[in-house]
């Protein structure tokens, strides 16, 4: 029995918690196909249910991708479009890793119609399902945040230069995002001094953000990039969690998204 393509539980908050990169199944017969290396997915954004457990007590939804980013990258436009001129393109349905490692064995990588397939299959539910409850959300309350969750090792030197900070809030350049919305987020992060934080730095949101994000209409969106040293005992397979780190991760994450529930446009 194949999993669902997605976990959702509806909240009565106007924010939307979505975690398109925490996934781990995998697409039937894909496995085999992959190197030792891309069966570890080390691009994952290992272990967002458990930071993001305080939402479902703030009355916030939570929808969390179950495939992994290896399947198909829901945070990633249908035409495939890069996000960041200059930068390295990780793809729809990405063949490399984050460090430039390859996905699949040589001669297996999926072809246009497998990719297809995979956009039907994985990607527009999941996408359906995000413009729906958005939808709900802003005819109850008028208005609504998606706020979407991710993490990356602190230091990618393929992507980014130097070490992230460990909190990297993206708004597409303020495109996103109401400044009034965003301005109350930063003031709050600005209260946790063991975290730093940056404002469309190295990551300014991906397809999600970009493409909801719609002020004009009432709709906010905004990414939150976490560096993975903030909750991970270290940042090598297994990756293991730390329990300290993430309960403190978890507490300034409550705290951020109680701001935005309490925000009106």
């Amino acid at each position: 029995m194949t999993a669902p393509v997605f976990t959702f539980t509806q909240g009565a908050a106007p924010v939307l918690v979505t975690l398109p990169h925490a996934g781990t199944e995998l697409a039937p017969g894909m496995a085999e196909r992959m190197t030792e290396y891309g069966r570890q997915l080390p691009d994952t954004d290992w272990y967002m249910e458990q930071l993001y457990s305080c939402a479902p007590d703030l009355g916030i939804g939570v929808l969390r991708a179950n495939y992994s980013r290896y399947v198909i990258d829901l945070n990633r436009g249908p035409d495939d479009a890069g996000l960041y001129p200059g930068r390295p393109k990780t793809g729809l349905v990405p063949e490399l890793s984050f460090d430039g490692s390859a996905i699949y064995l040589p001669g297996q990588a999926p072809d246009a119609a497998e990719i297809e397939e995979r956009r039907i299959r994985y990607w527009q539910p999941y996408h359906d399902a995000v413009a729906a409850e958005l939808a709900r959300l802003k005819a109850q309350w008028g208005w609504a945040v998606l706020w979407d969750g991710h993490s990356i090792k602190t230091e990618v030197p393929r992507l980014f230069e130097g070490t992230l900070p460990d909190l990297n809030f993206g708004t597409n350049d303020g495109a996103a995002c109401a400044a009034g919305l965003m301005t109350d987020v930063l003031q709050t992060a600005e209260q946790e001094k063991d975290f730093s934080h940056v404002l469309n730095g190295r990551f300014k949101g991906g397809y999600t953000t970009r493409h909801y994000g719609q002020p004009g209409q009432n709709i906010h969106a905004i990414q939150l990039e976490k560096a993975q040293h903030i909750y991970l005992a270290h940042e090598k397979a297994p990756w293991p969690i730390d329990e300290a780190k993430t309960g403190k991760t978890r507490a300034v994450l409550a705290k951020l998204l109680e701001q935005a529930t309490r925000w009106r446009s």
